[in-house]
């Protein structure tokens, strides 16, 4: 007997209009949608979700869609929501019951909303946390990617004087040097902000305790960028000299360590910029709060702090699709299996869950939390 290609049952996958502060990107493009319809399931778009990355409804209907109305009749109705950032206060008090909740949810520094998701008895699974078979984050990637290359920019911009910055310029001109980049970690983000960096012609200083992720470093860029090992010592003598400084540190699911202290910061130039990309992890920088597109930074000590949560949101139409090339065949495997099932055939899919069946199911994100620490396995089968 050949085998349905997919199941009998369709699922109503969810996409609701982001509404975090300046946040443009969409669950799904057009082209995601289609994909969904080709696998067999529905999809209903809310009105206007894809205005942010230029998509209109009636692209989104030619994919497949149904559009609805507004926000409470996609959470309603929809099995699965897909989203991009995690939902905010008023959409939590949406989620119901056995409803699967498809994000970016950086719960660690962030009780409320991990207290809702309990609450709400969804299951939620976040894209920070799905693992690879080589131990990479593929769902965080491209969204690290785009934060990489565009914490350079933005620190370009706000070294500016007028913005109240140092007011040097990165590049250098013939007879002056250029400013000097610091990055803290040598992973994804650290590493396309190194790319950015070095071909903007600044003296860039890469740092990271893992002499393996040094050595990528060195094979990738050469003599363009000098690699150090973040001794503390080492730390605290770059930051003191830097004009910028970036915080690329990532603890899958955890707090982010605290690389740039507050007593760091008289030794700094006056006038210097932080970049804290790790801030959706609660910061690299003891001083770095989060902010907003709208009013992104704040001063401390003449040191420019640059924290907002949702960066890779400026540039809504290259991280949508980005994100959507990456999301999208998890997005099918759940629909076409089925939560349960598709997180029991995959332990990476499954390092993804957060929250199920009222309990915390990542032992990083209890850990943060201070909460209890239920196994996905376990939860799923209450679930």
């Amino acid at each position: 007997m050949l085998r349905a290609p997919f199941p009998e049952w369709l699922m109503l996958i969810g996409v609701p209009k982001e509404i975090k502060n300046n946040e443009y990107r969409v669950g799904l493009t057009p082209s995601s949608v289609r994909e969904a319809a080709s696998h067999g399931h529905r999809v209903i778009v809310e009105t206007n979700a894809g205005e942010g990355i230029r998509a209109t409804d009636d692209e989104y209907r030619a994919a497949g869609a149904e559009i609805a109305a507004n926000a409470d009749e996609v959470f309603a109705r929809a099995e699965m929501i897909v989203k991009v950032k995690e939902p905010q206060a008023i959409e939590r008090k949406k989620l119901r019951l056995g409803q699967v909740l498809f994000t970016y949810l950086h719960l660690a520094p962030d009780p409320e909303q991990a207290k809702d998701l309990v609450a709400s008895g969804a299951a939620a699974i976040a894209y920070e946390t799905v693992t690879s078979p080589s131990g990479g984050l593929p769902l965080l990637a491209p969204m690290s990617e785009v934060a990489g290359r565009m914490s350079v920019q933005i620190g370009a911009r706000f070294l500016e004087r007028p913005q109240g910055g140092r007011g040097v310029l990165l590049a250098g001109v013939p007879g002056v040097a250029p400013g000097k980049v610091v990055i803290l970690g040598a992973g994804v983000v650290g590493t396309n902000a190194a790319y950015v960096a070095a071909g903007m012609g600044a003296e860039v200083i890469l740092m990271d305790r893992s002499p393996e992720a040094l050595r990528r470093a060195v094979v990738q860029f050469g003599p363009r960028v000098k690699t150090v090992y973040a001794a503390r010592e080492l730390v605290e003598e770059h930051v003191a000299n830097a004009h910028l400084v970036i915080g690329a540190a990532l603890v899958p699911g955890a707090l982010a360590p605290k690389l740039v202290t507050r007593a760091m910061l008289p030794r700094m130039k006056r006038g210097a910029v932080l970049v804290d990309v790790s801030i959706d992890q609660g910061g690299a920088f003891e001083t770095s709060r989060v902010t907003t597109h709208g009013d992104p930074v704040f001063e401390i000590d003449g040191i420019v702090h640059y924290g907002v949560a949702n960066m890779p949101g400026a540039v809504p139409r290259t991280s949508a699709f980005a994100l959507n090339n990456a999301t999208i065949p998890y997005v099918l495997e759940i629909a076409d299996r089925g939560w349960k099932e598709a997180l029991a055939r995959s332990e990476h899919l499954r390092n993804g869950l957060n929250v199920a069946a009222g309990k915390v199911t990542h032992p990083k994100v209890a850990e943060a939390l201070g909460l209890a620490y239920t196994p996905a396995l376990e939860a799923m089968a209450a679930a």
